[in-house]
């Protein structure tokens, strides 16, 4: 018996490797310590194995983490920017709707941390989560 499946390593078969599609992130909530949402994801998000890539749940957490942390600290003349991003993948998924969640472990004067979720909206099982750590730095003066 015989395997018709093949990777495309073994298969020796020329293939592309590339960044998948950006997830799209629809906000339904944003506070300075919690930020709530949605993703439809698809196969435009796939590997070559047909689950989702876990870069996307990486741009996941950096642009969910980072949005949540600016609005944070916008009022005092700031924004964030990322500086650690540690995400794991709990589970593999293939296609449908995720539900994500930012909220907000430390803020502080100069630093915050977040912890970021990400989760079948019809199974509520957790997919991926990641601790987004962010520097809050002054705006630029307009002159």
């Amino acid at each position: 018996m015989t395997d018709s499946t093949q990777t495309p390593q073994a298969s020796g078969a020329e293939h592309t490797i590339g960044a998948p599609a950006n997830p799209q992130i629809v906000v339904t909530e944003l506070s300075p310590t919690r930020v709530t949402g949605h993703v439809d994801l698809g196969p435009e998000h796939h590997t070559p194995y047909g689950t989702v890539h876990g870069g996307v749940y990486c741009t996941i957490v950096e642009s969910l983490g980072s949005m949540a942390g600016g609005n944070a600290v916008a009022e005092r003349g700031q924004y964030s920017v990322g500086v650690h991003n540690a995400t794991d993948f709990i589970r593999p998924f293939d296609r449908g709707r995720v539900l994500v969640a930012a909220e907000a472990i430390q803020q502080g004067r100069t630093q915050q941390l977040w912890l970021i979720s990400i989760t079948a909206e019809e199974s509520g099982k957790l997919l991926a989560r990641g601790h987004l750590r962010l520097h809050n730095v002054d705006l630029p003066q307009t002159s």
